[in-house]
């Protein structure tokens, strides 16, 4: 009986057309969605071709390594969510999904060889997420996705900003933080029309080192900032932001003295680390 236990655990759990028509809800926009997340499969349920008039399907957070040719059945997908699972590759006929408006791949195992040139074939997707996978390169069929709105690209292995990024019309939010980009004057200027997401930290310049502190100042020249770091605007910029964000240090009305305290009044005298003058900087930590 243990054994028998072992295997079936090894197998995953097996899904049912009951239990999928137990899953399935109408969403508040009257879409009909599938949701099976985080339930412990480990196959594509072959059931699931009853239901092939599902408009969102949901099998994120599985044990996923393969999707099937059958895929292409789901006509009528609009939005299809797969990640955290083990997925290694996509089969061609993912292309064959023309009504697809999202696509979350994120967390898997997908290289640049397993990321089918047909993914081009999705004129309709507005949002990709290719997050936390193994791309080292895009296929150059992504320049068909004229729609796309928000690529996420952050957490893999590329190491310049794929060519096919710059012809895309409507891309308006891209997420590349952690690749080994070498990030260029030419690569930014290029992307200005794109909101390019990352964390941002509020930190005294006091604590950057030199260079950390002049790469900073040009990124933010490169985002048309460059007035945030001229002392005659700071205070503008910041009067009123009276505690940083995360990084806070002590509670606010002591933040707020601090604020206000002249820099020419020795940082000793308040117990303030010599060379802090209370001065912000914008961080972006995606290189």
């Amino acid at each position: 009986m243990a054994k028998g236990k072992k295997a079936g655990a090894a197998q995953g759990t097996k899904i049912t057309l009951k239990m999928a028509k137990n899953a399935l809800r109408v969403t508040p926009e009257g879409k009909l969605r599938l949701d099976l997340s985080n339930a412990g499969i480990t196959t594509f349920p072959k059931c699931l071709l009853k239901l092939s008039n599902i408009e969102e399907l949901d099998l994120s957070r599985n044990k996923l390594k393969t999707i099937p040719d059958f895929i292409r059945q789901f006509t009528g997908l609009r939005w299809l969510d797969l990640h955290s699972n083990q997925i290694e590759e996509l089969p061609e006929s993912i292309g064959r999904l023309g009504s697809l408006c999202h696509l979350n791949l994120c967390n898997n195992k997908i290289d640049s060889a397993g990321l089918s040139p047909e993914i081009g074939s999705l004129r309709n997707l507005q949002v990709l997420n290719l997050g936390m996978n193994h791309l080292t390169s895009l296929p150059p069929t992504l320049v068909a996705l004229t729609n796309l709105t928000e690529l996420g690209l952050f957490d893999n292995m590329l190491t310049e900003v794929p060519e096919c990024i710059h012809m895309l019309p409507n891309l308006r939010k891209l997420k590349t933080k952690c690749n080994p980009v070498a990030y260029t004057q030419g690569n930014i200027k290029d992307l200005d029309t794109v909101k390019t997401m990352g964390n941002l930290y509020l930190v005294r310049e006091g604590y950057l080192c030199q260079p950390c502190l002049e790469r900073c100042k040009e990124e933010c020249q490169s985002f048309k900032r460059k007035r945030l770091f001229d002392r005659s605007q700071i205070k503008s910029y910041f009067s009123g932001l009276m505690s940083p964000n995360s990084v806070a240090q002590g509670n606010q009305e002591n933040w707020r003295l601090q604020t206000n305290i002249s820099p020419q009044i020795s940082h000793k005298e308040h117990g303030r680390p010599a060379g802090d003058i209370n001065k912000g900087a914008f961080i972006n930590p995606y290189k």
